[in-house]
């Protein structure tokens, strides 16, 4: 049966987590805020979860989920050959509206779908997100809509979407934070599967900021910095992540 709790209230914030990591650990998807909106979310080690995940929302495994983690320390766990620029960014940026696409520990045992051998990472800024992250370890995440609707922005927006495809939804107030005046973006993704790096998305945090660390970054079309009549880079393989909402 579906449950929603008031995350705003301290008893049903620590009833709701605890639901939620019981249902994580039953292989279901739970919706919870983030630091720019909300999310549905699915044991990123369950096949079978992953594919409640995606059917929840219409998607099929052409699109794989980015993977949410706790703390800066599981980057080495789930990817390989992290480049030092990348490295930076996410010690600048993480917590926050940052995902980056690596190549996946070859020995990981999962199934997000068609991921080409790469992984979407994102630690968010949120401390319900948190909390929730630190008692279930990394979660497969995306945006808690059907694909193609309004991204949600209170768990009442994503219970309208997915009803009971979810089993426990987490109410963290309006996100983005700001009230209904501000912009709901979804993260910034980069694709740090070689180099240089590369917007793929552009989100949360701007082109700017991400220059301010990784002056060499390019932009979604591939042009460098102060290069505006370059010509774009050679398409790069889709790697995973970057179908998320």
């Amino acid at each position: 049966m579906t449950t929603t709790y008031d995350c705003t209230a301290a008893d049903q914030r620590a009833e709701g987590l605890e639901h939620a990591q019981r249902a994580i650990r039953e292989h279901k998807c739970v919706v919870f805020p983030t630091d720019t909106v909300y999310g549905i979310a699915a044991d990123a080690f369950s096949p079978q979860a992953v594919t409640m995940l995606l059917a929840s929302k219409g998607r099929s495994r052409k699109m794989p989920p980015p993977v949410l983690i706790p703390r800066l320390n599981a980057l080495d766990g789930l990817a390989t050959e992290v480049p030092a620029e990348a490295r930076k960014l996410a010690e600048a940026f993480w917590p926050g509206g940052l995902t980056m696409i690596f190549h996946a520990q070859p020995s990981l045992d999962w199934d997000l779908g068609e991921t080409k051998g790469t992984v979407a990472l994102r630690m968010p800024a949120d401390d319900v997100a948190q909390d929730l992250l630190t008692l279930t370890g990394p979660l497969a995440v995306s945006s808690a809509n059907r694909t193609g609707q309004p991204a949600a922005r209170t768990a009442a927006d994503a219970m309208n979407q997915l009803a009971e495809s979810v089993e426990v939804y987490l109410e963290g107030g309006l996100r983005p934070a700001g009230g209904e005046a501000a912009e709901a973006l979804p993260s910034t993704i980069v694709d740090a599967t070689s180099l240089p790096l590369r917007v793929v998305r552009q989100g949360a945090l701007s082109l700017e900021r991400l220059r301010e660390i990784v002056p060499g970054i390019l932009d979604v079309d591939g042009n460098a910095a102060d290069t505006p009549e370059a010509e774009p880079a050679p398409d790069r393989e889709p790697a995973a992540g970057t179908g998320a909402e």
